[in-house]
């Protein structure tokens, strides 16, 4: 158990840090695990291999309830093997770990989940040891029962690997799912990492409040949250762009900083490519950025990663040529100008004055012509005998029914509206869709590979989806085809490259339908969106 213990908290805590340094899969500690208990099967059934494995720990000192040295190495294999699947409490652990903010708190976290991991194992441990000393059966039959549970081990090793436990998961009811999804809805790792995949922040949503904004900021982040200001405020000064990993659309690609941009007003546009309410939104960013950048304009756009597809700069690149941006575009990898600004969505946006000082704040989708108003106010207030050109006209195109379904994710990390069988949990099944389900709910039919993030298509693949929307989106990646039927009309659509948002669904009206998406093999879906 103290192996166990150890193991866990320094694979949790410094696994990421060192990981993220090093051209390695991320999930080699869960690789080097699963060896290490092969090798431990080998030993508990060849004692001189055994022998082998437990000399290089002969040093510790051992409570000698027994004459077997080999426990403190299992439980440094079983911590290894643990880390990447103890639930839902260590993704402020992870985040932390992966962000390089390590404190006390993360430190304190990570043990008393450690302990309280490996105190009911001990205990059931010392319980099974009593038993075994006291029945003779057991002492007699030793060396067969050691073979066995070798066996055993090897066996959950090859269990592990080829993911026969996620089987063995959606088989058993899960009576820990509400905790869960409790924990998970509580956003509680937000604050610690400021992010957006898998922090439980509101994609796309345009409401959120601050994570840790203080002062004028934050005041003005709330305001947006709730409502449209109509006035420019005093928001405080605008922080720096920081830990950004790559800049386009700059001369020859070189950093902007806000320093430089002093006398422009500027606009900081927080975004990512593959969502639907950014790419609204980016087509008025665009369009003022094209005719008021000869009046002093600005625009940056900083791309933050909701999916780990969106990490890639290459795949941002084609999404923003896709969307025609022109502007200054921020690789923000790493969340760190989001946690700057303490960010809490997409799209948000930053209105900064000539003096560096931020002036409007704006979340999510619409008020595009007030927003418009400041850029042309804080413009004149920065050059008075500038002559500005007529307003744009571009259509606000933001959805206004309430009734409309929200964004929903397909991967198994933040899914909240499934109501398949069997339930929906990593690895490989195969699903059944019921003959009918709840609105604004999802079901899976086929063969399906469940990922935190996404879903992968296998044999029969198809997903139903019960909607209210007049477009609804899916984002999807891969190399195939699918096919949309609604209504009994069916359309095909092809599939190709890094994922990007396809319209699956297109009507005149908001109105409520059910569309089945079937697709070919190897394809990975991310989320449905509407408009």
């Amino acid at each position: 158990m103290a192996g166990l213990a150890l193991s866990f908290s320094v694979f949790t805590l410094f696994g990421t840090l060192v990981l993220s340094a090093l051209p390695v899969p991320q999930d080699i500690i869960r690789w080097i695990g699963l060896v290490a208990l092969v090798l431990l099967g080998i030993g508990m059934i060849v004692p001189a291999f055994q022998h082998v494995l437990e000399k290089p720990f002969g040093w510790i000192p051992q409570r000698q309830v027994g004459t077997e040295k080999g426990g403190f190495l299992l439980g440094l294999t079983l911590g290894a093997v643990y880390v990447p699947c103890a639930g839902p409490v260590l993704a402020a652990i992870t985040v932390a770990g992966a962000t390089g903010r390590i404190g006390i708190e993360t430190v304190l976290l990570t043990v008393a989940f450690a302990v309280g991991t490996a105190a009911p194992l001990l205990f059931f441990a010392l319980a099974g040891r009593g038993v075994a000393e006291r029945v003779k059966a057991f002492r007699v039959r030793q060396r067969a029962i050691r073979i066995g549970a070798g066996v055993v081990v090897i066996g959950l090793a090859v269990a592990l690997t080829f993911n026969a436990t996620d089987a063995i998961q959606r088989a058993i009811p899960d009576y820990t799912a509400a905790l869960n999804h409790s924990l998970e809805g509580t956003g509680s790792t937000s604050a610690l990492s400021g992010t957006g995949s898998g922090s439980g922040t509101a994609s796309g949503s345009g409401s959120g409040t601050s994570t840790g904004g203080t002062g004028t900021l934050a005041a003005c982040q709330q305001e947006a949250a709730f409502t449209t200001p109509t006035t420019l405020r005093d928001c405080g000064s605008a922080p720096a762009f920081t830990g950004i990993q790559q800049w386009f659309n700059t001369a020859d690609d070189q950093p902007v900083t806000l320093a430089s941009l002093k006398g422009k007003v500027v606009l900081v546009d927080f975004w990512a490519y593959s969502c639907i309410n950014c790419q609204r939104a980016i087509q008025h960013v665009e369009q003022w950025y094209k005719t008021y950048s000869p009046d002093g304009f600005v625009v940056v756009g900083v791309h933050t990663p909701e999916y780990a597809f969106e990490h890639v700069p290459a795949n941002i690149q084609a999404g923003a040529e896709r969307l025609g941006v022109t502007y200054p575009v921020a690789v923000d990898n790493d969340y760190k100008t989001w946690t700057a600004y303490s960010n809490t969505s997409w799209p948000s946006d930053y209105l900064v004055d000539a003096t560096g000082t931020i002036r409007h704040v704006s979340l999510g989708e619409g008020g595009y012509s007030t927003f418009e108003s400041m850029i042309r106010s804080l413009l004149t207030t920065a050059d008075p005998t500038v002559s500005l050109p007529q307003a744009t006209d571009v259509p606000d195109t933001t959805p206004t029914d309430r009734a409309q379904t929200p964004e929903t994710y397909l991967g198994s990390k933040r899914a909240s509206n499934y109501a398949g069988s069997p339930a929906l949990t990593n690895g490989a099944g195969t699903f059944t869709t019921p003959k009918s389900f709840d609105a604004s709910s999802f079901a899976l039919g086929g063969a399906w590979t469940v990922g935190d993030e996404d879903l992968t298509s296998g044999s029969g693949a198809s997903i139903t989806l019960n909607y209210t929307a007049s477009k609804v989106y899916l984002d999807v990646g891969g190399t195939g085809t699918m096919t949309a039927t609604v209504g009994g009309t069916s359309t095909t659509f092809s599939v190709s490259g890094a994922p990007n948002i396809q319209t699956v669904v297109s009507s005149p009206g908001v109105g409520t339908g059910q569309v089945t998406v079937t697709l070919s093999a190897g394809l990975q879906v991310y989320s449905f969106t509407f408009g």
